[in-house]
């Protein structure tokens, strides 16, 4: 976070009071109250099925509520809060015969900006992101790493106030997951936004986030909220072996019930 600025100062970032969701007879989301500062990192963890996936889609301004307050920033209506949020889905939805750079425009080129002006503003952050010199590679060329990348910098492109990132290494290898992490974390700090990771891995939401949302089994509710390693020092692997991790692990845990 930039010095000089208190992210918890003002209304909240994201608010949500006594959130409902169903669909049909199935109760996906019941209760859910929580309030997240700007410019912070929180994770969400919790068994398959509790409705992660469901709680970004009605933040972002996809699905409504049935009952209970939603608000992002002064936004509650869906469409006020989809244009305040940007939302990264499990799968990268790369556009084959786009380049990288295209692709990563997209988000600029639907606001009404040229595809030349959209290339010039985006092009600096492939060497920020780690993705110098694959600017003209089709998707097809590109690792399922380097494919994420270029997701996050599209999601990131839509110059939203908030980000919302589903499972975005849920399909990757365990090394490659752990190197994006690792990559994540810096690149999250490198370009604050308020960030709300759905993820079904507990390292890697206490490994990124400053806290981290502990979803109960289906009607999903909030049982918990632990604090994160996002603050933690030190290379990734030091932060997973510290004993320090280790006990924030088992807390989160046992509130999920493994």
């Amino acid at each position: 976070m930039p010095s000089g600025t208190d992210a918890r100062a003002g209304p909240p970032a994201i608010e949500l009071a006594d959130l409902a969701k169903s669909f049909g007879g199935l109760t996906a989301l019941a209760g859910v109250s929580l309030s997240l500062h700007h410019r912070s990192r929180t994770g969400v963890v919790g068994p398959s099925g509790c409705g992660k996936t469901t709680l970004l889609q009605v933040i972002a301004g996809l699905l409504e509520a049935d009952s209970g307050l939603v608000r992002v920033g002064d936004a509650t209506t869906a469409r006020r809060r989809l244009a305040r949020c940007a939302l990264m889905p499990q799968r990268d939805l790369l556009l084959p015969w786009r380049t990288a750079l295209d692709n990563a425009v997209i988000a600029l080129e639907n606001r009404g900006v040229s595809r030349a002006d959209a290339r010039q503003r985006t092009q600096p952050l492939f060497e920020q992101l780690g993705l110098a010199g694959f600017e003209r590679a089709r998707p097809g060329q590109l690792s399922g790493g380097m494919r994420q990348r270029v997701s996050f910098l599209r999601t990131l492109m839509a110059e939203k106030d908030v980000l919302l990132l589903d499972e975005p290494f849920g399909a990757l290898d365990s090394i490659t997951r752990g190197q994006l992490q690792e990559w994540l974390s810096q690149a999250m700090a490198a370009v604050p936004r308020t960030v709300l990771l759905v993820t079904h891995d507990v390292d890697e939401a206490l490994l990124l986030c400053q806290q981290v949302v502990v979803l109960s089994p289906r009607p999903g509710r909030v049982v918990q909220v632990l604090p994160g390693g996002g603050g933690f020092r030190g290379s990734r692997r030091e932060i997973v072996t510290s004993p320090e991790f280790a006990s924030l692990k088992k807390q989160a845990l046992a509130a999920i019930g493994a």
